[in-house]
């Protein structure tokens, strides 16, 4: 692997719905511990001071605003649904300071969503103002990011659908899985470093679940992990750190580390 300086920032380590949810009077909701204030799940690599982002969720201008970044390469992109992509938008703030195309690496599927859901940036006459994007299909092969430093995608399945985890270096991201297969978890063993989804501690027919979750990260053997993608079902930060075992830790929204 790459010996390339990588730091990590999660810039939500939430649910879709986020946490505090909209009208809910639940204690975790009601916290004044702002590590359980959670953004939509997404997080900003920076490989040799540049600037990569995993998702753009409808917090996306907020998380910008929040860690002050002022350049951004290009977007890497997990899967189509709204918590993930719909702050494509924001990309414009980008493509006018920086003036240049906003890269974007996604798969197919993906692809096809932002042409749906963000038409007007894909039309061939364009109205003044929207955003400018190249993408960069992923397929099952490793690519690299304009810096040249290359990314494992990594298939897990949410539910039935097919989500992009990604491997930079010894660092691996997943998020909304459920299932992942011998031949990927290949792709992600060596990692000393692992983020990976925990939604709740009951049991989800989409996403790992605690007990899921722990099982998954004996199995993969990183020297630490995170767990993301927290619900306000599941429990207060500080109440999920009492469940977990020494080198598993619950992230929060503003984590970082370097690898």
């Amino acid at each position: 692997m790459s010996a390339e300086k990588i730091k990590i920032t999660v810039l939500g380590s939430g649910t879709s719905q986020g946490v505090p949810v909209i009208a809910c009077e639940c204690d975790v909701c009601r916290s004044e511990d702002p590590r359980d204030n959670r953004l939509r799940t997404s997080i900003l690599v920076t490989v040799n001071g540049e600037n990569y982002v995993v998702d753009t969720g409808p917090d996306f201008r907020q998380q910008m605003l929040r860690h002050e970044v002022k350049s951004l390469k290009a977007i890497l992109y997990t899967h189509e649904h709204k918590d993930h992509l719909a702050g494509m938008d924001d990309v414009r703030a980008f493509n006018y300071v920086e003036r240049r195309d906003m890269e974007i690496f996604c798969s197919e599927r993906v692809e096809e969503a932002l042409i749906r859901e963000f038409y007007y940036v894909f039309e061939s006459v364009k109205y003044p103002g929207v955003p400018s994007v190249k993408i960069n299909r992923i397929t099952d092969e490793p690519f690299k990011l304009p810096c040249g430093f290359e990314v494992i995608p990594i298939e897990v399945k949410h539910y039935k659908m097919p989500v992009n985890a990604f491997r930079f270096g010894d660092f691996t991201y997943i998020t909304d899985a459920k299932t992942i297969s011998e031949e990927e978890k290949e792709k992600v063993k060596g990692s000393k470093v692992i983020i990976i989804n925990a939604l709740r501690i009951s049991e989800h027919i989409s996403h790992f679940n605690l007990e899921e979750a722990l099982a998954m990260i004996r199995e993969l053997d990183p020297d630490i992990a995170y767990l993301t993608h927290i619900s306000h079902l599941f429990a207060k930060h500080t109440e999920i750190e009492k469940m977990l075992p020494p080198n598993v830790q619950v992230a929060y929204d503003g984590l970082t580390f370097e690898l």
